[in-house]
């Protein structure tokens, strides 16, 4: 990943409500989620939402696909593992034994989805 689409991804991340809805997206897997539920799981109005769904998509976190007539989201893994490699990529200078707790922390964890 390079900086600029670091900047992105971290930037649409900055922002409570699309957080949460990246989250939530990351747990529900690769099925997703419908967009109406989305709406009522993070509490946010469907243009309000339609807006943080544009902007973690322009950020390459999410993608969307068409069921019927519903648009389903989930989070884009790729871009995710892409964001976090550039995050711990100067990590350790060398020493991957520092960074390796990552790992284990979100293994042993619990985080407050709200």
């Amino acid at each position: 990943m390079l900086l600029p689409d670091a900047v992105a991804a971290l930037s649409a991340l900055a922002h409570g409500h699309r957080l949460t809805v990246f989250r939530l997206l990351v747990r529900a897997g690769t099925d997703g989620l419908p967009a109406g539920e989305i709406a009522r799981e993070v509490g946010v109005l469907p243009n309000t939402l339609s807006t943080h769904l544009t902007i973690l998509g322009h950020a390459g976190l999410i993608q969307s696909r068409r069921e019927g007539r519903s648009v389903i989201y989930s989070a884009d893994y790729d871009g995710m593992r892409g964001l976090l490699g550039f995050l711990v990529s100067d990590c350790c200078a060398g020493r991957p034994e520092i960074c390796a707790p990552l790992t284990e922390l979100t293994a042993c964890c619990e985080v407050d989805p709200k």
